[in-house]
Order: C-alpha cells, then structure tokens, then sequence
C-alpha cells in the first residue's frame, strides 16, 4: 500500500503544478516524463497513464469533484482537489483493468475519512443516473457516456459499498482508543549560569574645546542704509504732522452746516465768535464735489466702501438722536478707565526698566570676571611665547634637512633623463619615415577621388543645361472662366459667383449695422453706470476726509499720552540699579587703566637662523610676523591724538609691537580695545537716554498739539 500511496502522490504533485490557461498538456507531459527518469520503468508508465488521462477528462472530473465541494464536501479542503480528481479517474476508467484489490488497495492508501465521503457521493446511484449522465452527455455522446462509463459504475456499486462500509469500520476502530491519564508535567528549576560582576568602566575623556573667535564689533552697530532711512522717514513724519496741524486748524466751509433763518453777510470771523458749533439735528447728510478725486477703486471696491459709509452715517445720525432726546454717556466712566490705563503703564515701564537696569549690572559684572581672567591669561602666554621660539628653532633645522635630500635626488633624477633623451631622437625617426609615407599614399588617394568628383560634377552640368532647355519651351496655361454664368448643375439656389460675392456683401453690411446698434447701447449703459459710480467715489473721498481728520485727532492725544508715559521714573529699585552700574563702571574703568599701565614693553628674544632661511621663498621669518605688522600700525596710529577710540586703537598697536611679536599679546591687547569700546558705548547710549527724557519733559510742560488743536 506505501507503494500505491507513493505514485498516487506524485501524480497528484504533478496534477497541481497544471495551469490550463498557460500549460499545454503534450509539453507538460514530455517535462514530467523528464523529471521521472529516476523512478522504475513500471512506476513511470503507471504515473504517466494516469496523469495523461486526468489531463484528457479533466472536464468530466472537473463536474464530479467541483459538485462533492457543495453538497457533501463543504468541510474538505480544496487543497485535496488534484487527491479526488485522481480517484474519480481510477474509480471511472481504470477499476477493470486495475481490479477491485488493487483498487482496494490503493484508497487504503490515501486518507480513510476523505474517500468515504467522495466514494459513498459518488457511486450513489441516484446521482450516477440523474445529474452525472446529463451532464457527461453534454461533452460526449450519451449512448457512448451509458455503456462505457455508467453501466461498468452501477456493476462496481454494490462491492464499494462493503469498501465504504469497511472504511468506516475501521476508522471508528481507530477513533476510539483507550483515553489513559495523562503524565503530569514536573516544572524543574532553571539551571542558570550566575552572572558575573559588572565592572566600573572608564570614565571618558573630557573634549576640550577650542577657543572661539570673538564676535565682529560690526555686529552691534547698526548698518548706515539704516540709519539714513530713519533720517529720511523722520523728514517724512514731521512734514505730515505739520500739514495734518494746518488742516486741522483750518476749519471747512462745509464743516459748519447753518439753518435758512441765519443771516449770510459778515465775516467768517464773526459768524464763528457770534455763532458757536453746535450739534444739529439733520435728515440727510449733503456732500460737496471736490475738485480732485483721490479715489482709485474697482467697481466692486467702490459700491461697498460707499454702502458702508452710508452706514456709518445712519448709525451717527442715530446716535446724535439719541443724544439730543438726553441719553446717558460714558464720559465719566472712560475718564477713570484712562485713569488705571495710565497707572498700569507707568508700572509696566518701571518694571521694564528694572529689567533692562539688571542686564547692564550683569553685563558690568562679565566685564570685570573677563579682565580678571585676561590677568591670568597674560602669565600663561609668556610661557607659550618661550616654547614657541625653540618650537621654531627646531622647524628650521629640520626644513635645511630636507631640502638638502630633495637637491640630491633631482640631480639623480636629471642624470637619468640624458639617457633617456637618446633613445627617444631614435624613436622619433622612424616614426617620422612612416608619417611620410602614409601622407604620400593619402596624397595619391585624394588625387584620384578628386578626378572622379569632377567627372561626375560635369555630368551633372550637362543633366541640368538639358533639363533648363525643355523648361525654356512655351506652354500654354490656366484656363479661361466668366464669373457672370451660371453652371448650370440644376441645383436648387444656383448662382454666379458675381451674384455670390454680391450678396456675402450685403449680409456682412447688415452685420456690421448691428454690432455698431449693439455697441451704442453698450457704451450708453457704461456711461451710466460711470458717472453712478463717480458720484459714489465723490461720497467716498468726503468720507475719508474726515475720517482722517478724526484719526488726527485721537493721534495727537496718543502721542501726548506716549509723552507723559515715557517720562523718567523715580521707582526705588530703578534708582538703587542705576547706582550699582555706577559703581561697577567705574571699578571696571580702574581695573582696565591698572591693565594698560602694567602690560610689558620689553622686546622678546630673537632666535637666530643660518642664512639659507631668509633665501627660501614664501617662508616666515621666525619671530618676526606679527611684530613687523604691529610695528607697522603702531607707526601709523601715533598721530591720533585727542579721539579716545584713536587713543585706544594707538595703546593696541603698541601692545603688540612691545610684546616681542606674538599672537598673545595681540590678542590682549584686542581685548582691552574691546572692553574699553563696549564701556565708551554704554556710557553714551545713557546720556542719550537722559537727554531724551529731559527733552520730553520739557515739551510736555507746554502747550502740545492736542492742547493747540482745542485752542484752534
């Protein structure tokens, strides 16, 4: 049976590898008998057989199998689809030649449960004589499907069914076997390796970090573009602030509206002392037409700024209204509200000030730390200055080294060379010989192509000189037309083409009478919404007018306010901070004067270089780059006399000229620049800041322009 059970399996693996969409049957088969050679001649041509006839009757099989996964083989598998095909094959058109016990056999063989479910489905009757043969004799003959196939079926029924009923038996024998108690399961401790002792790992060396260059000096001053533009828009503001003054003192005819009763002689003087402004009550707003209009708006802009101005009027009107007839008002209430806006200001400047007073007493105090540690640095920068000079010393003599190797090996270089020049006139030659008579063989071939372009250039002269001359010949051409006669096609609407152009003619005049009737009325219709449209613009730039004479007003109260507010405070804290800077201030200016006066002047020590130094190019003098350059400044800074800034610059560069040349001292020196410059600012931009205050004050104790507008 394990024999069976084998060729059965490789003939289902066979079966599932076919693809009918892309495999033919004939090449399958030749590449499995291919793939089959290891196996015995018999197991060969018993697998082969089968396979060969699953392939042929696929479609009959198909029927069977595809109807036992609906019915009664919901619950298999459909990867024992190939499994149920082979035993319908073997079932249909092998059991005479297999024989019953071999048949037997061989579903011994496979899964018991499997094939009494497909063999009992089967070989029903009830389904052998009803569906199966109707649907066999679709694809094949019905006689033919009767006695070849069912009748040999209905004979094997009875014998399979003692298969089948055998197959259960056995299968309930073997499902039922004596249940014995199951071993409890011992746990067992883990046999753990212990774990050996963590050791302390190395700390990690510290990076140090290389000293960063200081920040540009050019960082913290503004740059000149700016300060011109603020020049240019101050100019700007004062301008505006003076012509909004004169507007706003000038008063408008059209500002003061006057009842029919009023008498219209006198002065405009007079009528404005006899008759003070009042507030009167009017049905509608009237609007003067200005000479120039400084509206510039699409249509759309302009309808809904006018309907929003005419709004803003309704809603005015509404409110003096409700004046008149004695509403309440919230002067009293805006008033106190100024009140604690103001109190809150003035304590949020103070508070500012406090901050900004801090961050100067820190920045004194970094001042002082810095000066404190550029004393230490100064020490240590002697030492490296030592070091550095027999650092160079030792340079030098190892360069001399060194170029006394190269010139050696250059002159073995240039010996070898006079060798070689020999063998390469030799080369030269006879490379020469054959370029000359390559050139003359080359010379031969153009010679012969050029003769034969010729031939062939005066052939094609004669062709051509022949075909002008037929040219040259008379031919009579074009073909004479009346444009007054009819064709004469007997076609319905048939005409000349004279009486064609005529009428196109009198269509395109027709035509072109509307579209000028068309374009009237369009242009009629734009005029009217245009002047619509001006009126609106009109309504608009009076508007603006005096919204912007409103905004003047409430400007110059804020900006009087701003003045008030911007006043010096004379909080405690602010004052106790103030004098901590001063104090700092000056200690910081003592300690930078005890800098300068203790920096040393003496010269370093030149080391000395053989003389072979000096001659080799682009190379330093040792010990003498830096000091030559600050040498070179100081000379050119003495004569700024009367200039701190100059003065400062000046003690830089003698600095580093009496430091005996080194990168160090240059950069003391620079840093004592530094802070001297950073204080010079910071003391300047406090006076600046108290004069602004005092002139503030001053300014608020006159008459403002909020106060001059009153007057007006």
């Amino acid at each position: 049976m394990a024999y069976y059970g084998k060729c059965i399996e490789t003939v289902i693996e066979k079966l599932d590898k076919f693809t009918p969409k892309r495999d033919n049957p004939e090449q399958f088969l030749e590449a499995v008998a291919i793939s089959l050679q290891t196996l015995s001649p018999q197991t060969q041509s018993f697998v082969l057989e089968v396979l060969s006839g699953c392939l042929e009757y696929r479609k009959l099989l198909t029927i069977v199998v595809d109807a036992f996964y609906v019915e009664d083989g919901r619950l298999c598998l459909r990867v024992d689809h190939s499994r149920f095909m082979v035993i319908c094959y073997l079932a249909t058109f092998l059991l005479e030649e297999l024989g019953f016990q071999l048949f037997c056999n061989i579903i011994k063989s496979q899964p018991v449960d499997k094939m009494c479910k497909f063999l009992r489905f089967f070989f029903n009757p009830l389904h052998l004589c009803s569906w199966i043969k109707d649907e066999w004799s679709l694809i094949y003959e019905p006689a033919h499907v009767k006695e070849n196939w069912l009748d040999p079926l209905m004979r094997w029924q009875p014998k399979v069914q003692e298969l089948i009923n055998h197959l259960e038996g056995m299968s309930a024998s073997q499902s039922s076997p004596l249940k014995t108690k199951a071993k409890v399961t011992e746990p067992k401790e883990f046999n753990l390796t212990a774990p050996r002792p963590r050791t302390i790992p190395a700390p990690e060396p510290v990076p140090v970090v290389a000293k960063p260059r200081p920040v540009p000096q050019s960082t913290y001053q503004p740059p000149k573009e700016q300060q011109q533009l603020e020049t240019v828009k101050r100019h700007n503001r004062r301008k505006a602030e003076e012509l909004l003054l004169r507007a706003n003192i000038e008063e408008l005819r059209c500002a003061m509206p006057r009842s029919c009763g009023e008498p219209v002689q006198g002065s405009k003087q007079q009528l404005r002392l006899q008759f003070p402004p009042r507030i009167r009550k009017t049905p509608k707003l009237t609007f003067y037409r200005p000479d120039n209009v400084p509206v510039k708006l699409n249509t759309t802009a302009i309808l809904r700024e006018g309907a929003l101005y005419q709004r803003q009027v309704e809603q005015e009107l509404q409110r003096v209204d409700k004046l008149v007839d004695g509403a309440g008002d919230f002067s009293e209430f805006l008033e106190w509200q100024k009140k604690m806006q103001a109190k809150d200001r003035e304590e949020q400047l103070a508070a500012s000030e406090c901050r900004r007073l801090q961050g100067k007493l820190s920045h004194e105090e970094a001042v002082l730390a810095r000066q404190s540690l550029m004393q230490e640095n100064k020490q240590r920068v002697e030492q490296q200055k030592e070091q550095m000079a027999k650092l160079m010393l030792q340079h030098a003599e190892t360069r001399l080294r060194e170029d006394r190797s190269r010139k050696q090996l250059v002159e073995q270089v240039i010996e070898g060379q006079k060798n070689v020049k020999a063998a390469q006139t030799k080369l030269v030659k006879g490379r020469r010989q054959t370029v000359q008579e390559v050139i003359e063989e080359s010379r031969g071939l153009l010679r012969r192509r050029a003769q034969a372009a010729q031939e062939e250039q005066r052939r094609r002269c004669e062709l051509i000189s022949q075909l002008r001359a037929l040219e040259t010949q008379p031919t009579r051409k074009g073909k004479l037309v009346d444009l007054t006669q009819t064709p004469g096609y007997g076609l319905e609407g048939e005409m000349s083409i004279v009486e064609l152009r005529e009428r196109l003619a009198l269509l395109k005049e027709n035509q072109r009478r509307k579209e000028e009737e068309k374009r009237d009325q369009i242009i009629q219709g734009k005029r009217t919404k245009s002047q619509e449209l001006q009126n609106t613009v009109e309504q608009i730039s009076l508007c603006r007018a005096a919204m912007g004479r409103s905004a003047a007003l409430r400007w110059e109260e804020e900006k009087a306010l701003a003045a008030a507010a911007e006043a010096p405070s004379e909080d405690e804290r602010v004052q106790q901070l103030r004098r901590r800077i001063s104090e700092r201030a000056a200690e910081r200016s003592r300690q930078a004067a005890l800098l300068h006066v203790s920096a040393p002047r003496a010269a370093g020590p030149k080391p000395r270089v053989s003389p072979g130094w000096w001659e080799e190019p682009g190379r330093l003098k040792a010990g003498a780059g830096w000091g030559w350059r600050a040498r070179r400044t100081g000379t050119g800074v003495r004569g700024w006399r009367g200039d701190p800034l100059r003065a400062a610059a000046r003690s830089y560069s003698e600095a580093g000229a009496g430091g005996g040349g080194g990168v160090p001292a240059r950069a003391d020196a620079f840093s004592d620049l530094q802070a001297q410059l950073e204080a010079q600012h910071w003391l300047e931009l406090e006076r600046s800041r108290e004069r602004r205050l005092q002139a503030l004050q001053q300014g608020g104790s006159g008459p403002g322009p909020a106060r001059r507008l009153e007057a007006a």
